[in-house]
């Protein structure tokens, strides 16, 4: 146990550094004097990029929720190096260029360029240059074939020995959905080491919320209304039944309530995101640490239901502390992978670090399906073995819910991984929503079928650990078959009871050895 609160209280000093580390400003890009970085033949950085719905007429709608899409660059500044300005004392013209490029995905060919065929480069080669094709010191660029006046080129100058040079406040309308790109690019070898500051706001029609992001908000709404729903329904069958609730429908009232909680805060997080346009990092954490709280739960919960907790057995003996540290390490897997990927997250684009954050948790997950499979069977052949019928047929039912759940699980997975390999650069972007939404939705059918095949009665407390009736009911047809027999004599009689007590003892001994397997069943 004292692991398990070493765990805990690691996760909330790891949540407290990455708050402070990752706090960012919704759809709102700060490039805090970060620096580009050199990619082929160009110095680079990325500015972010994110699905835009084109602009629509909506007069009557709020501020926010006017219609409006658009890119809006504020305060970018500019600064070179020391070394770079000095290259240039003497001189009033214009001393280095940096452009800023925003292209639609579909127009990515038409940045960069190459000569018969070689290696595709994004800044200006001699070659390209001696052919009139480009200007040396430019990137290479040419009109969009689908959309007119793209992609944008807003070019920024140092003048003389200036450390500094600002980009005029400028406003891109986006009249065409589609995967907005920004990039900051500069050729000149000289301006090595450039540093970008200020922000860029991109908005939506209904707000700020990036458009991967925007169908998010409506999902956690129905969401929420469906825990609700479920809440209301297990929480009266709870209330009527109370002096019989196990220990069992405990854990699954815990994680119903849970589940309410993270579908309200991802849904008020979208709201306010979409609505201030600064994403609220403090509602953010608690949604993140709820849904990690109730998956590990989950997951817990299905393995001590596979053991027979609550049902076959009153306690799991040893296994509680083995259990609970595997459901604890999941928790903090889990967590730093929700925090990584949500807190801060201002982009519709993932980046591929988050493979090493997603391998702990698919180990972990995998570990539990062993366990719970594992666990199944014995308990499947415990009750086939005892004859509990009844509890028999529930599992069955169970074993079979949790078969087709896993399986679903296994065919999405597959489907997410061909989904995410050929869509490299997010063209997809629109359906990409779809993809967590299904997890949600299959967590949440699986707990309705556990609330089924475990509602509480006014029989559970009794039902849970005693012998069945069916058992009794065997001994009683058993009797019935026996039929009256003649009276014997005194010989007769005598014989009998040699063999009533041969009969008793031998008996005995197989109760006895039948107790001994038992013990090493359980």
């Amino acid at each position: 146990m004292p692991a398990i609160f070493d765990m805990f209280r690691l996760h909330f000093i790891f949540s407290s550094l990455l708050f402070f580390f990752f706090f960012s400003n919704a759809s709102v890009h700060e490039y805090a004097e970060s620096e580009l970085v050199l990619k082929g033949n160009a110095y680079v950085l990325h500015g972010g990029s994110e699905g835009i719905y084109s602009s629509v007429s909506n007069k009557n709608a709020s501020a926010i929720a006017n219609g409006e899409s658009y890119i809006r660059f504020e305060k970018i500044t500019f600064k070179r190096t020391k070394n770079s300005a000095k290259l240039h004392s003497n001189t009033d013209d214009n001393t280095g260029l940096v452009q800023v490029v925003v292209f639609e995905v579909d127009d990515r060919e038409s940045i960069g360029g190459s000569v018969y065929g070689g290696q595709r480069a994004v800044c200006c080669t001699p070659d390209l240059g001696k052919i009139g094709a480009c200007t040396q010191g430019e990137i290479i660029h040419r009109p969009s074939m689908k959309n007119p006046g793209w992609p944008k080129v807003f070019p920024v100058y140092f003048q003389g020995d200036n450390i500094y040079t600002t980009m005029e406040s400028k406003l891109i309308k986006i009249t065409s959905t589609g995967m907005y790109n920004l990039y900051f690019i500069q050729c000149d070898p000289d301006l090595k080491g450039l540093l970008v500051d200020g922000k860029t706001i991109w908005k939506n029609p209904t707000g700020y919320l990036p458009g991967r992001m925007a169908p998010l908000m409506n999902f956690y709404g129905f969401m929420s209304l469906a825990y609700v729903l479920l809440g209301i329904i297990w929480f009266s069958w709870y209330a009527r039944f109370w002096r019989e609730v196990m220990p069992l429908q405990n854990c699954i009232t815990l994680v119903i309530a849970l589940g309410m909680f993270e579908m309200a805060l991802w849904y008020f997080e979208y709201a306010a995101f979409n609505t201030t346009g600064i994403r609220p990092s403090g509602i953010t954490m608690w949604a993140v640490t709820f849904g990690s709280i109730k998956r590990s739960v989950s997951r817990v919960l299905l393995l001590v239901v596979s053991m027979g907790y609550g049902v076959v057995r009153p306690t799991l003996g040893g296994l509680t502390s083995k259990v609970l540290l595997l459901g604890g390490t999941f928790f903090l897997a889990s967590e730093v992978l929700e925090l990584v990927e949500n807190v801060g997250s201002v982009s519709d684009f993932s980046g591929k670090e988050r493979l090493f954050l997603v391998l702990p948790v698919a180990l972990l997950d995998a570990f539990f399906i062993v366990w719970i499979f594992t666990s199944l069977s014995k308990t499947l052949n415990k009750l086939q073995l005892r004859r509990m019928t009844a509890k028999l047929d529930i599992y069955r039912k169970f074993t079979n819910a949790l078969l087709v759940s896993v399986l679903v699980s296994i065919g999405w997975i597959c489907y997410e991984l061909y989904f995410k390999s050929t869509d490299n650069y997010n063209q997809r972007w629109q359906n990409a929503w779809i993809v967590p939404a299904v997890w949600q939705v299959l967590s949440f059918l699986l707990l309705c079928v556990i609330c089924m095949l475990w509602a509480p009665s006014q029989n559970s407390m009794r039902y849970a650990y005693s012998a069945e009736a069916s058992e009794d009911f065997d001994k009683e047809d058993t009797l019935t078959l026996i039929k009256p027999a003649h009276t014997p004599s005194k010989d007769e009689r005598s014989v009998g009871q040699m063999e009533t007590k041969q009969m008793h003892v031998s008996g005995s001994t197989l109760q006895f050895n039948g107790d001994i397997e038992e013990d090493k069943r359980e």
